[in-house]
């Protein structure tokens, strides 16, 4: 489960400084409004799409949820866990996918799970039987001791999905979990996505793909200029809009000047 209630947050800029007026301040600071008010609640056993275009706040909202940022106001429960109050209990409960894999070259994918799930407090048993695991069913077994270096963009989002959720995590966050995978790979995650959700995992992703929130979503929240202009069922979305493709919805969503209800 992830709860999130009135979360707010806000980063601090420095203005171009005019020659005339600057001084020695460099410029003024003007604070942007990143994340504004923002409640919602993925359940577990479902699929929680996170949309919005670019720079709507959807990568800042997910690093709350991770807790590599501090909300500057509300709550935020993951697993049931105040996650800013005690964030490193609620990142033993979840797995967080990044834009960026940074992964280290030198190792191998073997080695880098071993790695990544001694930092888990995993035992090598462990580590061993859910390498296997996640290598099969993600499908990069035939290069899981090659060295990362020379993986492709695809086989290093394979390997950086299995180090995310090594630790078999009740709560998933993913961000554009099949960037730069081609249609079987995408497959392969699509449906060990759904595989999941069916264990009664919490699922979260954020994705510009309307496809894949249509094959996998059952909840969806769309976020545009740091503000939810609609939170609720898939269903309900598409009851807002009938006779629109998905896409053609979120387009006219994201033009509301006011949050939309799920009718349903």
């Amino acid at each position: 489960m992830i709860r999130v209630e009135s979360v707010c947050k806000s980063f601090r800029t420095r203005s171009a400084p005019k020659r005339e007026f600057a001084g020695k301040s460099g410029g003024s600071r003007t604070a942007i409004d990143a994340v504004r008010d923002v409640s919602f609640e993925c359940k577990p056993g479902r699929v929680f799409a996170l949309l919005g275009p670019n720079g709507a706040g959807k990568t800042t909202l997910l690093r709350i949820l991770a807790t590599l940022l501090t909300p500057g106001a509300g709550r935020v429960w993951v697993d049931g866990i105040d996650a800013v109050a005690r964030p490193e209990a609620a990142r033993a409960h979840s797995g967080f996918l990044t834009g960026s894999s940074g992964l280290y070259d030198r190792l191998s994918g073997r080695e880098t799970l071993s790695y990544f799930g001694s930092l888990n407090g995993m035992d090598r048993d462990e580590i061993l039987v859910r390498t296997a695991e996640l290598a099969q069913s993600l499908g990069f077994e035939s290069y899981l001791d090659r060295r990362v270096g020379r993986y492709s963009t695809g086989m290093k989002q394979k390997l950086s999905i299995a180090r995310t959720v090594l630790h078999d995590p009740q709560v998933i966050l993913f961000d554009e979990p099949t960037s730069g995978l081609d249609v079987i790979g995408a497959k392969a995650i699509m449906d060990w996505i759904r595989r999941s959700r069916d264990q009664g995992k919490t699922v979260l992703f954020s994705t510009h793909r309307m496809d894949e929130v249509a094959l996998i979503a059952q909840d969806l929240a769309i976020i545009h200029e740091g503000s939810l202009c609609y939170n609720g069922t898939l269903d309900g979305f598409m009851q807002v809009y009938p006779g629109r493709s998905l896409e053609q919805a979120f387009l006219d969503a994201v033009g509301q000047p006011s949050g939309l209800e799920d009718p349903s």
